[in-house]
Protein backbone atom coordinates (compact mmCIF):
# COMPACT_ATOMS: atom_id res chain seq x y z
CA UNK A 1 0.00 0.00 0.00
CA UNK A 2 1.71 3.32 -1.40
CA UNK A 3 2.11 5.75 1.53
CA UNK A 4 -0.04 9.74 1.59
CA UNK A 5 2.43 12.62 0.85
CA UNK A 6 1.63 16.28 1.26
CA UNK A 7 3.70 18.80 -0.77
CA UNK A 8 5.22 21.82 0.40
CA UNK A 9 6.87 24.62 -1.55
CA UNK A 10 7.75 28.00 -0.82
CA UNK A 11 9.56 31.60 -2.26
CA UNK A 12 10.98 34.03 -0.41
CA UNK A 13 10.32 37.30 -1.97
CA UNK A 14 8.03 39.27 -3.83
CA UNK A 15 10.48 39.66 -6.23
CA UNK A 16 11.08 36.66 -7.61
CA UNK A 17 8.96 34.33 -9.98
CA UNK A 18 5.28 33.16 -8.77
CA UNK A 19 6.27 29.68 -10.93
CA UNK A 20 9.32 29.12 -8.48
CA UNK A 21 6.21 27.25 -6.34
CA UNK A 22 4.23 25.33 -9.20
CA UNK A 23 7.53 24.50 -10.63
CA UNK A 24 8.51 23.10 -7.17
CA UNK A 25 5.24 21.06 -6.50
CA UNK A 26 5.48 19.75 -9.84
CA UNK A 27 9.51 18.46 -8.96
CA UNK A 28 8.03 17.40 -6.11
CA UNK A 29 4.66 15.26 -7.66
CA UNK A 30 7.29 13.67 -10.50
CA UNK A 31 9.09 12.64 -7.25
CA UNK A 32 6.22 11.32 -5.25
CA UNK A 33 5.26 8.78 -8.74
CA UNK A 34 9.23 7.74 -8.71
CA UNK A 35 8.63 6.12 -4.87
CA UNK A 36 4.98 5.32 -4.75
CA UNK A 37 4.07 8.46 -3.14
CA UNK A 38 0.25 8.97 -3.48
CA UNK A 39 -0.09 13.24 -3.08
CA UNK A 40 -3.30 14.13 -1.01
CA UNK A 41 -2.11 17.49 -0.33
CA UNK A 42 -0.43 20.75 -1.13
CA UNK A 43 1.07 23.35 0.75
CA UNK A 44 2.54 26.88 -0.08
CA UNK A 45 3.69 29.79 1.02
CA UNK A 46 4.12 32.69 -1.20
CA UNK A 47 6.91 35.69 -0.79
CA UNK A 48 7.59 34.36 2.85
CA UNK A 49 11.45 34.02 4.14
CA UNK A 50 12.48 31.08 5.40
CA UNK A 51 13.75 33.22 8.31
CA UNK A 52 11.13 32.20 10.66
CA UNK A 53 8.10 30.19 10.61
CA UNK A 54 5.57 32.74 11.71
CA UNK A 55 3.24 34.77 8.68
CA UNK A 56 3.69 31.22 6.90
CA UNK A 57 0.38 30.18 6.93
CA UNK A 58 1.01 27.07 4.54
CA UNK A 59 3.62 25.90 6.83
CA UNK A 60 1.40 26.34 9.76
CA UNK A 61 -1.83 24.28 7.98
CA UNK A 62 0.53 21.34 7.30
CA UNK A 63 1.41 21.12 10.79
CA UNK A 64 -1.94 21.14 11.96
CA UNK A 65 -2.90 18.52 9.06
CA UNK A 66 0.29 16.47 10.75
CA UNK A 67 -1.18 16.49 13.93
CA UNK A 68 -4.40 15.15 12.34
CA UNK A 69 -2.87 11.93 10.80
CA UNK A 70 -3.76 13.52 7.32
CA UNK A 71 -0.30 11.99 5.57
CA UNK A 72 2.75 9.90 6.30
CA UNK A 73 5.33 11.50 4.46
CA UNK A 74 6.39 15.44 3.32
CA UNK A 75 7.83 15.81 0.27
CA UNK A 76 9.84 19.22 -0.35
CA UNK A 77 12.28 20.42 -3.02
CA UNK A 78 15.14 20.89 -0.43
CA UNK A 79 14.93 21.40 3.59
CA UNK A 80 15.59 24.94 3.09
CA UNK A 81 12.26 25.39 1.88
CA UNK A 82 11.10 24.26 5.49
CA UNK A 83 13.68 26.91 7.06
CA UNK A 84 16.70 28.70 6.88
CA UNK A 85 16.81 28.78 10.80
CA UNK A 86 18.31 26.61 12.22
CA UNK A 87 15.90 26.13 15.61
CA UNK A 88 12.94 26.08 13.43
CA UNK A 89 14.29 23.67 11.30
CA UNK A 90 15.09 21.13 13.85
CA UNK A 91 11.75 21.79 15.34
CA UNK A 92 9.66 20.51 12.41
CA UNK A 93 11.76 17.66 12.22
CA UNK A 94 11.28 17.11 15.70
CA UNK A 95 7.24 17.18 15.51
CA UNK A 96 6.75 15.45 12.32
CA UNK A 97 9.35 12.53 13.52
CA UNK A 98 7.28 12.23 16.52
CA UNK A 99 4.43 11.96 14.51
CA UNK A 100 5.89 9.31 12.28
CA UNK A 101 6.01 11.56 9.36
CA UNK A 102 8.91 11.04 7.12
CA UNK A 103 10.39 14.22 5.46
CA UNK A 104 11.74 13.50 1.91
CA UNK A 105 13.61 15.98 0.13
CA UNK A 106 14.04 15.33 -3.60
CA UNK A 107 17.61 16.79 -3.16
CA UNK A 108 18.49 15.16 -0.28
CA UNK A 109 16.65 12.21 0.45
CA UNK A 110 15.21 11.43 3.62
CA UNK A 111 15.77 13.65 6.04
CA UNK A 112 17.67 12.49 9.22
CA UNK A 113 18.99 13.86 12.49
CA UNK A 114 22.69 14.82 10.63
CA UNK A 115 20.98 16.06 7.41
CA UNK A 116 18.74 18.84 9.25
CA UNK A 117 21.38 19.81 11.56
CA UNK A 118 23.84 20.35 8.80
CA UNK A 119 21.19 21.99 5.88
CA UNK A 120 19.73 24.35 9.00
CA UNK A 121 23.71 25.33 10.30
CA UNK A 122 24.13 25.72 5.93
CA UNK A 123 20.51 27.51 5.24
CA UNK A 124 21.07 30.02 8.70
CA UNK A 125 24.82 30.80 7.46
CA UNK A 126 23.61 31.34 3.89
CA UNK A 127 20.58 33.83 5.02
CA UNK A 128 22.94 35.80 7.01
CA UNK A 129 25.64 35.96 4.67
CA UNK A 130 23.30 37.58 2.36
CA UNK A 131 22.17 40.01 5.04
CA UNK A 132 25.35 41.21 4.98
CA UNK A 133 26.23 41.28 1.50
CA UNK A 134 22.94 43.59 1.22
CA UNK A 135 24.15 45.91 3.82
CA UNK A 136 27.58 46.11 2.47
CA UNK A 137 25.73 47.63 -0.84
CA UNK A 138 23.60 49.60 0.86
CA UNK A 139 26.93 51.42 2.72
CA UNK A 140 28.28 52.11 -1.08
CA UNK A 141 25.20 53.41 -2.12
CA UNK A 142 25.09 55.44 0.80
CA UNK A 143 29.14 56.29 -0.32
CA UNK A 144 27.61 57.58 -3.83
CA UNK A 145 25.05 59.72 -1.76
CA UNK A 146 22.20 57.93 -2.64
CA UNK A 147 19.38 56.89 -0.06
CA UNK A 148 19.86 52.86 1.12
CA UNK A 149 15.82 52.91 2.77
CA UNK A 150 12.93 54.20 2.45
CA UNK A 151 11.35 57.86 1.12
CA UNK A 152 11.52 60.62 3.66
CA UNK A 153 9.22 63.04 4.15
CA UNK A 154 10.22 66.12 1.87
CA UNK A 155 10.94 64.02 -0.17
CA UNK A 156 10.10 61.36 -3.52
CA UNK A 157 11.97 58.58 -5.54
CA UNK A 158 13.86 59.64 -8.96
CA UNK A 159 12.03 56.93 -11.33
CA UNK A 160 14.28 55.13 -13.19
CA UNK A 161 17.54 55.79 -11.03
CA UNK A 162 17.20 53.32 -7.37
CA UNK A 163 18.37 55.55 -4.56
CA UNK A 164 18.19 58.91 -6.11
CA UNK A 165 15.80 61.29 -4.78
CA UNK A 166 14.15 64.99 -5.57
CA UNK A 167 12.88 67.37 -3.03
CA UNK A 168 8.87 67.71 -2.98
CA UNK A 169 7.70 71.26 -2.75
CA UNK A 170 4.88 71.17 -0.89
CA UNK A 171 6.13 68.99 1.73
CA UNK A 172 9.61 70.56 2.29
CA UNK A 173 7.89 73.97 2.66
CA UNK A 174 6.18 72.18 5.56
CA UNK A 175 9.86 70.94 6.79
CA UNK A 176 10.85 74.91 6.65
CA UNK A 177 7.92 76.04 8.37
CA UNK A 178 8.74 73.42 11.11
CA UNK A 179 12.53 74.52 11.88
CA UNK A 180 11.76 78.30 11.64
CA UNK A 181 9.17 78.12 14.59
CA UNK A 182 10.91 76.12 16.44
CA UNK A 183 13.98 78.43 16.71
CA UNK A 184 11.46 81.16 17.34
CA UNK A 185 10.30 79.69 20.66
CA UNK A 186 7.55 77.06 19.98
CA UNK A 187 7.17 73.90 21.02
CA UNK A 188 6.48 70.38 19.58
CA UNK A 189 3.34 70.49 20.65
CA UNK A 190 2.09 74.25 19.18
CA UNK A 191 3.34 73.28 16.00
CA UNK A 192 1.82 70.26 15.29
CA UNK A 193 -1.18 71.09 16.70
CA UNK A 194 -1.17 73.94 13.94
CA UNK A 195 -0.07 71.87 11.20
CA UNK A 196 -3.39 69.63 12.14
CA UNK A 197 -5.54 73.03 12.07
CA UNK A 198 -3.84 73.91 8.90
CA UNK A 199 -5.07 70.47 6.93
CA UNK A 200 -0.93 69.89 6.47
CA UNK A 201 -0.78 66.19 5.74
CA UNK A 202 1.72 64.93 8.44
CA UNK A 203 4.42 61.91 7.22
CA UNK A 204 2.40 58.70 7.93
CA UNK A 205 -0.85 60.35 6.47
CA UNK A 206 -2.47 60.73 9.80
CA UNK A 207 -2.37 63.28 12.48
CA UNK A 208 1.24 65.65 13.30
CA UNK A 209 2.13 64.80 16.90
CA UNK A 210 5.23 66.49 19.13
CA UNK A 211 6.98 63.09 19.06
CA UNK A 212 6.67 63.30 15.03
CA UNK A 213 8.26 66.66 15.16
CA UNK A 214 10.63 66.17 18.22
CA UNK A 215 11.96 62.36 17.96
CA UNK A 216 14.17 60.09 19.54
CA UNK A 217 17.51 61.89 20.92
CA UNK A 218 19.25 58.15 21.02
CA UNK A 219 17.96 57.19 17.55
CA UNK A 220 18.21 60.09 15.44
CA UNK A 221 14.53 60.09 14.89
CA UNK A 222 12.03 62.92 14.32
CA UNK A 223 11.72 65.87 11.85
CA UNK A 224 13.96 68.30 14.55
CA UNK A 225 17.09 65.63 14.08
CA UNK A 226 17.12 64.34 10.81
CA UNK A 227 20.41 66.32 8.94
CA UNK A 228 19.10 65.43 5.71
CA UNK A 229 16.85 68.46 5.59
CA UNK A 230 20.23 70.39 5.91
CA UNK A 231 22.08 68.57 3.40
CA UNK A 232 23.66 65.63 4.84
CA UNK A 233 22.83 62.18 4.60
CA UNK A 234 22.93 59.82 7.13
CA UNK A 235 22.40 56.03 7.43
CA UNK A 236 22.93 52.95 10.01
CA UNK A 237 21.26 55.16 12.57
CA UNK A 238 19.26 51.74 13.49
CA UNK A 239 19.64 48.17 12.80
CA UNK A 240 16.52 45.53 12.15
CA UNK A 241 16.13 42.28 13.98
CA UNK A 242 14.04 39.86 14.25
CA UNK A 243 12.67 38.83 17.62
CA UNK A 244 12.57 35.13 17.76
CA UNK A 245 9.01 34.76 19.89
CA UNK A 246 6.81 36.88 17.89
CA UNK A 247 8.65 37.09 14.54
CA UNK A 248 8.78 40.73 14.18
CA UNK A 249 11.10 43.13 13.16
CA UNK A 250 12.18 45.95 15.84
CA UNK A 251 14.74 48.60 15.32
CA UNK A 252 17.76 48.97 17.72
CA UNK A 253 19.87 52.09 18.05
CA UNK A 254 23.20 51.37 16.63
CA UNK A 255 26.28 53.69 18.36
CA UNK A 256 26.87 56.94 16.62
CA UNK A 257 30.54 55.48 15.74
CA UNK A 258 29.05 53.28 13.19
CA UNK A 259 26.84 56.12 11.56
CA UNK A 260 28.03 56.32 8.04
CA UNK A 261 26.98 59.73 6.32
CA UNK A 262 27.83 61.86 3.00
CA UNK A 263 27.31 65.62 1.75
CA UNK A 264 24.32 66.02 0.10
CA UNK A 265 23.83 69.92 -0.93
CA UNK A 266 21.38 69.20 -3.50
CA UNK A 267 18.99 68.20 -1.40
CA UNK A 268 19.04 70.21 1.92
CA UNK A 269 15.96 71.84 2.07
CA UNK A 270 17.18 74.68 4.79
CA UNK A 271 20.83 76.02 5.30
CA UNK A 272 23.15 74.51 7.42
CA UNK A 273 22.71 77.59 9.86
CA UNK A 274 19.13 77.25 10.57
CA UNK A 275 20.07 73.22 11.37
CA UNK A 276 22.40 73.94 13.55
CA UNK A 277 20.32 76.09 15.89
CA UNK A 278 17.80 74.09 15.81
CA UNK A 279 20.24 71.57 17.38
CA UNK A 280 21.39 74.01 20.07
CA UNK A 281 17.63 74.82 20.96
CA UNK A 282 17.27 71.22 21.39
CA UNK A 283 19.97 70.66 23.48
CA UNK A 284 20.00 73.58 25.85
CA UNK A 285 15.98 71.83 26.48
CA UNK A 286 17.15 68.29 26.66
CA UNK A 287 19.72 69.83 29.96
CA UNK A 288 19.20 66.69 32.83
CA UNK A 289 16.70 69.06 34.78
CA UNK A 290 15.68 67.64 38.04
CA UNK A 291 12.28 66.98 37.47
CA UNK A 292 13.23 64.37 35.26
CA UNK A 293 14.26 62.10 37.83
CA UNK A 294 11.01 62.88 39.95
CA UNK A 295 8.63 60.45 41.15
CA UNK A 296 5.20 60.52 40.08
CA UNK A 297 3.68 63.86 40.96
CA UNK A 298 0.06 62.32 41.59
CA UNK A 299 -1.39 58.64 42.36
CA UNK A 300 -2.61 58.08 38.74
CA UNK A 301 -0.06 59.93 37.35
CA UNK A 302 0.83 58.10 33.64
CA UNK A 303 -1.91 55.85 34.30
CA UNK A 304 -4.88 57.70 32.73
CA UNK A 305 -6.45 56.77 29.72
CA UNK A 306 -8.91 58.75 27.57
CA UNK A 307 -12.00 56.97 26.76
CA UNK A 308 -12.67 58.90 23.60
CA UNK A 309 -9.84 58.01 21.42
CA UNK A 310 -7.54 56.03 24.31
CA UNK A 311 -4.30 58.56 24.52
CA UNK A 312 -2.78 59.04 27.93
CA UNK A 313 -4.11 61.93 30.01
CA UNK A 314 -2.01 65.04 31.42
CA UNK A 315 -2.91 67.92 33.67
CA UNK A 316 -3.86 70.83 31.88
CA UNK A 317 -3.64 73.60 34.87
CA UNK A 318 -6.14 74.31 37.68
CA UNK A 319 -9.03 76.17 38.21
CA UNK A 320 -9.83 79.46 40.12
CA UNK A 321 -10.34 77.41 43.48
CA UNK A 322 -7.02 75.66 42.94
CA UNK A 323 -8.13 72.18 41.73
CA UNK A 324 -6.21 70.36 38.97
CA UNK A 325 -7.76 69.55 35.40
CA UNK A 326 -6.25 66.60 33.09
CA UNK A 327 -6.89 66.60 29.84
CA UNK A 328 -6.28 63.81 26.71
CA UNK A 329 -2.85 64.46 25.64
CA UNK A 330 -3.95 63.85 21.77
CA UNK A 331 -6.15 66.67 22.17
CA UNK A 332 -3.75 69.18 23.64
CA UNK A 333 -0.55 68.01 21.48
CA UNK A 334 -2.50 67.34 18.59
CA UNK A 335 -6.23 68.60 18.81
CA UNK A 336 -6.69 64.73 17.26
CA UNK A 337 -9.02 63.55 19.99
CA UNK A 338 -12.54 63.25 18.97
CA UNK A 339 -13.85 64.09 22.03
CA UNK A 340 -11.88 66.62 24.17
CA UNK A 341 -13.21 67.16 27.64
CA UNK A 342 -11.74 68.15 30.75
CA UNK A 343 -11.61 66.82 34.05
CA UNK A 344 -10.81 66.94 37.63
CA UNK A 345 -8.04 65.07 39.35
CA UNK A 346 -9.48 65.04 42.47
CA UNK A 347 -12.97 63.53 41.15
CA UNK A 348 -11.44 61.16 39.17
CA UNK A 349 -8.90 60.02 42.28
CA UNK A 350 -11.61 59.52 44.79
CA UNK A 351 -14.10 57.32 42.38
CA UNK A 352 -10.80 55.19 41.81
CA UNK A 353 -10.31 54.82 45.78
CA UNK A 354 -13.95 54.68 46.14
CA UNK A 355 -13.99 51.84 43.34
CA UNK A 356 -11.29 49.86 44.08
CA UNK A 357 -12.74 49.50 48.07
CA UNK A 358 -16.46 47.91 46.75
CA UNK A 359 -14.54 45.69 44.53
CA UNK A 360 -12.06 44.78 47.01
CA UNK A 361 -15.06 43.55 49.44
CA UNK A 362 -16.78 41.79 46.94
CA UNK A 363 -17.02 37.81 47.80
CA UNK A 364 -16.58 37.26 44.24
CA UNK A 365 -13.19 38.79 44.19
CA UNK A 366 -11.89 37.34 47.73
CA UNK A 367 -13.31 33.50 46.93
CA UNK A 368 -11.64 33.57 43.82
CA UNK A 369 -8.38 35.23 45.14
CA UNK A 370 -8.53 32.47 47.82
CA UNK A 371 -9.11 30.03 45.20
CA UNK A 372 -6.00 30.93 43.12
CA UNK A 373 -4.18 31.22 46.34
CA UNK A 374 -4.57 27.49 47.08
CA UNK A 375 -4.54 26.01 43.37
CA UNK A 376 -0.86 28.33 43.11
CA UNK A 377 0.05 26.78 46.77
CA UNK A 378 -0.84 23.29 45.92
CA UNK A 379 1.04 23.40 42.37
CA UNK A 380 4.21 24.51 44.30
CA UNK A 381 3.62 22.70 47.07
CA UNK A 382 3.21 19.08 44.46
CA UNK A 383 6.46 20.56 42.57
CA UNK A 384 8.36 20.37 45.54
CA UNK A 385 7.85 17.21 46.72
CA UNK A 386 8.08 16.04 43.29
CA UNK A 387 11.84 17.37 43.32
CA UNK A 388 12.46 16.07 46.82
CA UNK A 389 11.47 12.60 45.79
CA UNK A 390 13.32 12.66 42.80
CA UNK A 391 16.55 13.21 44.82
CA UNK A 392 15.81 10.92 47.54
CA UNK A 393 15.63 8.02 44.91
CA UNK A 394 18.74 9.52 42.80
CA UNK A 395 20.50 9.33 46.23
CA UNK A 396 19.34 5.92 47.65
CA UNK A 397 20.56 4.54 43.94
CA UNK A 398 23.78 5.76 44.78
CA UNK A 399 24.30 4.49 48.15
CA UNK A 400 23.29 0.95 46.76
CA UNK A 401 25.75 1.42 44.15
CA UNK A 402 28.46 2.49 46.56
CA UNK A 403 27.42 -0.52 48.91
CA UNK A 404 27.94 -2.92 46.05
CA UNK A 405 31.33 -1.27 45.02
CA UNK A 406 32.65 -2.22 48.85
CA UNK A 407 31.16 -5.02 48.93
CA UNK A 408 33.27 -6.08 45.47
CA UNK A 409 36.21 -4.73 47.36
CA UNK A 410 35.52 -6.77 50.71
CA UNK A 411 35.41 -10.27 48.49
CA UNK A 412 38.45 -8.82 46.20
CA UNK A 413 36.16 -9.58 43.60
CA UNK A 414 37.46 -6.66 40.40
CA UNK A 415 40.29 -4.37 40.64
CA UNK A 416 40.55 -1.98 43.30
CA UNK A 417 42.66 0.43 41.72
CA UNK A 418 39.28 0.51 39.27
CA UNK A 419 36.60 -0.12 42.04
CA UNK A 420 38.36 2.77 44.47
CA UNK A 421 38.55 5.64 42.28
CA UNK A 422 34.65 4.98 40.75
CA UNK A 423 33.25 4.56 44.67
CA UNK A 424 34.74 8.17 45.65
CA UNK A 425 33.32 9.62 42.45
CA UNK A 426 29.95 8.02 43.60
CA UNK A 427 30.38 9.09 46.90
CA UNK A 428 30.87 12.65 45.94
CA UNK A 429 27.61 12.19 43.81
CA UNK A 430 25.84 11.58 46.29
CA UNK A 431 26.88 14.28 48.83
CA UNK A 432 25.80 16.71 46.28
CA UNK A 433 22.80 15.26 45.55
CA UNK A 434 21.92 15.53 49.85
CA UNK A 435 23.09 19.17 49.71
CA UNK A 436 20.62 19.49 46.90
CA UNK A 437 17.86 17.74 49.02
CA UNK A 438 18.70 20.23 52.09
CA UNK A 439 18.09 22.87 50.24
CA UNK A 440 14.53 21.73 49.15
CA UNK A 441 12.05 23.24 51.21
CA UNK A 442 10.18 21.32 53.49
CA UNK A 443 6.43 20.11 52.56
CA UNK A 444 3.97 23.07 53.05
CA UNK A 445 0.90 22.66 54.07
CA UNK A 446 -2.16 24.72 52.31
CA UNK A 447 -4.39 26.68 54.71
CA UNK A 448 -7.54 27.09 54.40
CA UNK A 449 -9.45 30.65 55.70
CA UNK A 450 -12.05 30.43 58.11
CA UNK A 451 -14.96 31.92 56.98
CA UNK A 452 -15.36 34.35 60.28
CA UNK A 453 -11.99 36.08 58.66
CA UNK A 454 -14.36 37.32 56.01
CA UNK A 455 -15.91 39.74 58.58
CA UNK A 456 -12.38 40.66 59.99
CA UNK A 457 -11.30 41.58 55.96
CA UNK A 458 -13.97 43.99 55.26
CA UNK A 459 -13.10 45.70 58.38
CA UNK A 460 -9.81 46.02 57.66
CA UNK A 461 -10.26 46.79 54.21
CA UNK A 462 -12.40 49.54 55.28
CA UNK A 463 -9.59 51.21 57.67
CA UNK A 464 -6.86 50.79 55.23
CA UNK A 465 -9.56 52.89 52.56
CA UNK A 466 -9.94 55.62 54.91
CA UNK A 467 -6.21 55.64 55.69
CA UNK A 468 -5.05 55.38 52.29
CA UNK A 469 -7.56 58.33 51.41
CA UNK A 470 -6.06 60.32 53.69
CA UNK A 471 -2.40 59.71 53.11
CA UNK A 472 -3.14 60.25 49.46
CA UNK A 473 -4.32 63.87 50.06
CA UNK A 474 -2.32 64.60 52.45
CA UNK A 475 0.70 63.92 49.66
CA UNK A 476 1.95 60.77 51.37
CA UNK A 477 4.00 59.20 48.63
CA UNK A 478 3.69 55.93 49.85
CA UNK A 479 0.10 56.04 49.95
CA UNK A 480 0.02 56.72 46.87
CA UNK A 481 2.37 53.90 45.63
CA UNK A 482 0.46 51.84 47.26
CA UNK A 483 -3.11 52.42 44.93
CA UNK A 484 -0.38 52.45 42.06
CA UNK A 485 0.32 48.54 43.01
CA UNK A 486 -3.21 47.81 42.37
CA UNK A 487 -4.24 49.96 39.78
CA UNK A 488 -2.72 49.56 36.37
CA UNK A 489 -4.56 51.98 33.66
CA UNK A 490 -7.68 53.83 34.64
CA UNK A 491 -9.71 55.08 31.06
CA UNK A 492 -11.85 57.97 31.76
CA UNK A 493 -15.39 58.48 29.75
CA UNK A 494 -18.06 61.15 29.30
CA UNK A 495 -21.41 60.01 30.75
CA UNK A 496 -23.48 60.60 28.17
CA UNK A 497 -26.27 59.98 29.91
CA UNK A 498 -25.82 62.61 32.95
CA UNK A 499 -24.46 65.91 31.92
CA UNK A 500 -21.46 67.12 33.84
CA UNK A 501 -20.61 63.74 35.04
CA UNK A 502 -17.87 61.27 34.75
CA UNK A 503 -17.35 57.66 34.07
CA UNK A 504 -14.28 55.70 34.80
CA UNK A 505 -12.79 52.05 34.17
CA UNK A 506 -9.76 50.23 36.11
CA UNK A 507 -7.89 47.65 34.73
CA UNK A 508 -5.90 46.24 38.09
CA UNK A 509 -2.82 43.97 38.97
CA UNK A 510 -5.78 41.66 40.32
CA UNK A 511 -6.70 40.67 36.44
CA UNK A 512 -2.73 39.24 36.41
CA UNK A 513 -3.95 36.95 39.18
CA UNK A 514 -8.15 36.61 38.65
CA UNK A 515 -8.32 37.16 35.07
CA UNK A 516 -11.85 38.26 33.94
CA UNK A 517 -13.18 37.32 37.25
CA UNK A 518 -11.32 40.21 39.07
CA UNK A 519 -13.23 43.75 39.54
CA UNK A 520 -16.67 42.26 39.22
CA UNK A 521 -18.44 45.33 39.19
CA UNK A 522 -16.02 47.11 36.51
CA UNK A 523 -15.36 49.85 38.80
CA UNK A 524 -17.54 51.62 36.18
CA UNK A 525 -20.35 54.33 36.33
CA UNK A 526 -19.45 55.93 39.14
CA UNK A 527 -20.12 59.35 38.41
CA UNK A 528 -18.24 62.81 39.45
CA UNK A 529 -17.90 66.58 38.31
CA UNK A 530 -16.65 67.05 34.86
CA UNK A 531 -14.97 70.55 34.16
CA UNK A 532 -16.94 72.84 32.27
CA UNK A 533 -16.32 73.37 28.36
CA UNK A 534 -13.56 75.50 28.08
CA UNK A 535 -14.40 79.32 27.34
CA UNK A 536 -15.94 79.63 30.99
CA UNK A 537 -12.67 78.58 32.90
CA UNK A 538 -9.39 78.66 30.30
CA UNK A 539 -6.91 76.48 31.47
CA UNK A 540 -3.90 77.40 33.27
CA UNK A 541 -0.94 77.21 30.64
CA UNK A 542 2.32 75.75 31.61
CA UNK A 543 0.58 73.13 34.19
Amino acid sequence: MSKRAAIYARFSTDLQNERSVEDQITLCRKHAEQHDLTVVATYEDKARSGASVFGRDGLLRLMDAARDEAFDVVVIEALDRLSRDMEDLAGIHKRLSFMNIEIRAVHDGVANTVLVGLRGLVGQLYREDNAHKVRRGQAGRVGQGLAAGGITYGYAAVPGEPGKRQIVEEEAEAVRRIFKEYVAGRTPRDIARDLNRDSIPAPRGSNWNASTINGNLQRGTGILQNELYGGRLVWNKVRMVKDPDTGRRVSRPNPKAEWQSVDVPELAIIDQELFQQVQARKRERSLDLPHHHRRPRHMLSGLLRCGACGSGMSTNGKDKSGRIRIRCSAATESGSCPDPKTFYLETVEATVLDGLRAELQSPKVLAEYVKTYHEERKRLSAEANSNRVRLERKADQLKNEIDRLVDHLAKGVGDPHVLGPRSTELHHQREEILAKLAEVPPPVDVVTLHPAILKRYEQQLESLQTALSEGVRSGDRECAEAIRELVETVTVYRDPSTPGAVQIEVSGRLNTVLGDRAYPNGVKRVCGLMVAEEGFEPPTQGL
